[in-house]
């Protein structure tokens, strides 16, 4: 029978061995293996602190990048747009670069006419019908429904209404009409307008962000490039938008032989330099009559239009 005097052993011989183990193990940490692997901590470290110091630089260099571009606007578009007068329309999800766009556009003198910001609700599909119904409702004297398109679309026949109310035509649209119209469009929710807007833009500019990615996306992306082409039928349209995303409108336009032909694009409008290219693309566009596409992504042929004398 084993008794307690071996039990007692045992567990001191364990507990021995424990403790010889430890010592051993401190001792050959205290080593080569602890100078190792404080040495892979100090460069983990020194690592960090340069990736960060990188960061940081590429931050400052962007930074002066937008910089650069907003002090040399002047310089490339001063007095290049006086005299023209130019709509915006700005898309879902293009409010947040509408600004700094209308800004580069009065850098160059061009008389901005307004802002007319389309809401969601415009390219939803479920409303097609009630714009139609809309647009036949809000046509006045000087903004005729006589040659709007004959279907069933409401999104075009709508666009295509409001292009003859906002832009430049044979016979000038009256203020009150062009009130009347765009009430007819902003009290159900459809549009939001700036406080001062007159008719007879002879060109567009039209600002558009990211797409949407709800269910109805591809049909609100269609939609977009729809009421875009009916305001680039008899007048100049420049998009300014951006390039991420399936369905983009600047996407849209560039894969579309025709559109491209037809309609300037600048796919980098989220940045200064973006802005300052797409007024860039709308001088050559209306001053000297030429279609290009501009910045980052696919389709562009540059990254900026090459500037007039």
């Amino acid at each position: 029978m084993i008794n307690f005097r071996y039990h007692v052993v045992s567990l001191t011989a364990v507990f021995l061995a424990l403790a010889i183990g430890l010592v051993v193990g401190t001792a050959a940490l205290n080593g080569p293996v602890v100078d190792t692997l404080k040495d892979r901590v100090d460069a983990l470290s020194k690592d960090n602190t340069n990736y960060r110091e990188q960061a940081n630089q590429y931050r400052d260099e962007l930074n002066s990048t937008q910089d650069f571009a907003t002090q040399v606007s002047p310089a490339l578009l001063n007095g290049k747009l006086t005299g023209r007068k130019i709509l915006v329309v700005v898309l879902p999800g293009g409010q947040d670069y509408a600004e700094g766009t209308t800004a580069m556009l009065k850098v160059a003198g061009a008389a901005i006419t307004g802002t007319v910001t389309v809401q969601d609700k415009f390219f939803e599909p479920a409303n097609a019908f009630e714009l139609l119904d809309l647009a036949d409702k809000a046509s006045q004297p000087t903004v005729s429904a006589e040659g709007l398109p004959l279907n069933s679309d409401g999104v075009e026949t709508s666009s295509a209404l409001l292009a003859v109310a906002l832009l430049q035509q044979a016979q000038p649209v009256s203020a009150a009409d062009l009130t009347a119209v765009l009430t007819a469009y902003t009290k159900p929710g459809y549009l939001n307008v700036s406080d001062e807007i007159v008719p007879g833009a002879e060109a567009t500019v039209v600002v558009s962000g990211l797409p949407p990615v709800d269910r109805d996306a591809a049909e609100k992306n269609r939609n977009a490039v729809t009421l875009t082409n009916q305001f680039h039928k008899d007048r100049p349209v420049v998009v300014g938008g951006n390039g991420i995303g399936d369905g983009n409108l600047v996407a849209e336009v560039r894969s579309d032989p025709t559109l491209v032909k037809e309609i300037s694009t600048v796919d980098n409008v989220s940045t200064e330099q973006g802005r300052l290219a797409t007024a860039m693309a709308v001088v050559e566009r209306v001053v000297g009559g030429k279609v290009g596409q501009y910045g980052l992504s696919a389709g562009a042929s540059a990254l900026v239009p090459k500037a007039s004398g």
